[in-house]
């Protein structure tokens, strides 16, 4: 599987994913929007480490440069 993200397109995600880990877990837990916001930010946390985001693929974008792939 090739990456389709970018370095700092997958440093964004990462940081995303903390932040809504963190609200999902202490501000909103146990309520369906917190369930909501770790879901997202599993999402995130997945496709920031692994460099492949299926939605770019199907909507034919890559932000990542042919040289960077991993």
């Amino acid at each position: 599987m090739k990456t389709n993200v970018s370095s700092i397109d997958r440093l964004i995600r990462l940081l995303l994913a903390s932040a809504l880990f963190y609200l999902g877990l202490f501000p909103y837990s146990g309520s369906a929007l917190g369930i909501g916001l770790v879901v997202a930010g599993g999402v995130l946390l997945v496709t920031g480490l692994v460099g492949f985001c299926g939605l770019y693929r199907l909507l034919g974008i890559q932000t990542s440069q042919p040289n960077e792939q991993l």
